[in-house]
Order: structure tokens, then sequence, then C-alpha cells
């Protein structure tokens, strides 16, 4: 399968709850997740939890999926109340299950889809976000080789 698409997006939160940012750009650090970011510092929630794997240190959304959570549920959900990392393009992002890929400078593995949950919900203002984003809430995924990602850069597998 050849897949190329793009990065729309960059967000990083510095603290568990806090809200996302905008960043142009981000070194993401192989085994730790994208630098500045709450799961970087293991503060974020599910850094808490024992009953996943290790080493999810980024997590990716469809802007694809974001659209449609508009055109069918009439969602708006922004990018940044998703609480994920990396907004993409043109990329499936749930064939990458165990599948490497590259996203910028950095390599990167799919490890197990992102389902949207009540936290995210609670700190999202869009009512209705997890219901929209049922089965297209995103990939979370381990950095195996770092290197930088910037807005704009080519998802390649």
């Amino acid at each position: 399968m050849n897949a190329r698409g793009t990065v729309d997006g960059i967000y990083i939160a510095p603290d568990s709850g806090e809200p996302m940012e905008s960043v142009d750009t981000v070194e993401a650090v192989a085994d730790r997740g994208l630098r500045g970011d709450r799961y970087f510092r293991e503060q974020g929630l599910y850094d808490r939890r024992e009953d996943l794997p290790e080493g999810t240190g980024v997590t990716l959304i469809e802007a694809e999926a974001l659209e449609a959570a508009m055109r069918d549920e009439d969602t708006d959900v922004e990018p940044q109340e998703t609480r994920r990392n990396i907004l993409t393009r043109d990329v499936a992002l749930n064939h990458l299950i165990d599948r490497e890929f590259r996203v910028g400078e950095a390599t990167l593995v799919g490890v197990r889809l992102c389902e949207p949950c009540s936290y995210m919900e609670s700190l999202a203002e869009t009512t209705g976000a997890v219901e929209a984003l049922v089965h297209r809430g995103g990939l979370n995924a381990t950095i195996v080789e770092s290197g930088s990602i910037t807005v704009d850069d080519e998802i390649v597998l």
C-alpha cells in the first residue's frame, strides 16, 4: 500500500487537562513522545493507567474525520478538542495498526485505535463530540525514530 498524506496541524498540552496549543513544529523523541507535551513528561491522564501498552507517545486524527463529524452528526469538533497531537490529511489512520510510517523526519508505528472518551468530551466545548467521533477518533502510535515534525510535512508509508 502506497500512502501519502500531510500534517495539517500539531497540538501539544504541557499538562493533563491543560488546553492543547497549536505549534508549527515539534521534536518527536523515540520511545518518549513529543517534546513539550504532557505524555513526554509523563503527566498525561493515561500515564496513570497500567492496562495500556507502553510507548504510545503520540496521537493522530484525520482532518476528514472532523469534516465527517460535521457532515454526518452536525457536530463541529475543533482539532484541539480531540486531544490528539497530529491532525492529518489523506491518510487512512485505521489501517496503520502495526505498520511503520514516516511523519516528517520521524518514524512511527501504529499501536491501536484511539477511540474518543468522556474525558475528552468533558474538556471539549462541543457537546456530542464522543458520539460524532466513534470509530474515527484516530490512532495511538509509538515513535521509533526521532525527528522533527512540521505542519505541511509528508506522511509516508
